[in-house]
């Protein structure tokens, strides 16, 4: 290899060096931003064939039960572990390797890493990329911010995203007056929000919420506390 080819590849990697140290303390500094300040939009939102409907809400004007109908439905070990669910993953890399789709093993904090700031999609990439934040968002915002991004931005129709809009879209009240039961439909929406509705659920969706309602129960109603207070 000449001095000349040298120092273009030299050159080169530097610049790619530098651009990936910027890249990554420009999103350092979004997501501690984003530790504070509610999202003014999300990546999902921006791709959305329909019309955007959201507002926020704060995790601390929602029941309880708003929370735990998602953990219960998408989560369960959402308060113990670090962003990603290792066992879940290693299944699903392992269908992927088989032949199968990659799908199933995320996290809600995967999810929400997801939605903010990825694409629709299950390739190995956006996965890896979607591990790698969720791990950021545990370190930098912790379980309580998570979930509460998670409410107002995840997907419960055709443009309606979060709690609050959902809750004034499907059932005509504020989510602050959420029942249980309305809870639970909800959340068994997150799966194909968009070919699903609260208010027209089939036998299987009725069992769905039947399912998760047990599930909250079995739970208990002080299972989220130690991340909500």
């Amino acid at each position: 290899m000449t001095a000349r080819q040298r120092g273009f590849f030299g050159w080169t990697w530097f610049v790619i060096w530098r651009f990936l140290l910027v890249l990554l303390l420009l999103l350092l500094a979004l997501l501690v931003t984003l530790r504070f300040v509610p999202p003014p939009t999300s990546a999902f939102m921006l791709q959305s064939p329909y019309p955007v409907r959201q507002h926020w809400i704060s995790i601390d004007q929602l029941p309880a039960h708003v929370s735990l109908a998602m953990v219960a439905s998408e989560d369960q070990r959402f308060p113990d572990h670090f962003g990603v669910d290792m066992v879940e993953l290693r299944n699903a890399f392992e269908r992927f390797d088989d032949g199968g789709g990659l799908r199933g093993a995320s996290t809600i904090t995967q999810q929400t890493a997801k939605n903010l700031l990825l694409w629709p999609g299950r390739s190995v990439v956006r996965k890896g990329l979607e591990a790698a934040l969720a791990l950021s968002l545990e370190v930098i915002w912790g379980k309580k911010r998570i979930l509460e991004v998670y409410l107002n931005i995840a997907e419960f129709g055709q443009g309606i995203y979060g709690v609050e809009a959902a809750s004034q879209h499907y059932f005509g009240k504020p989510a602050s007056r959420l029942s249980v039961n309305e809870a639970a439909r909800l959340a068994i929406m997150l799966p194909s929000p968009r070919n699903r509705h609260p208010q027209q659920l089939t036998p299987y969706l009725q069992q769905r919420v039947a399912w998760v309602e047990r599930q909250m129960r079995q739970l208990g109603a002080g299972y989220l506390k130690p991340i909500l207070d």
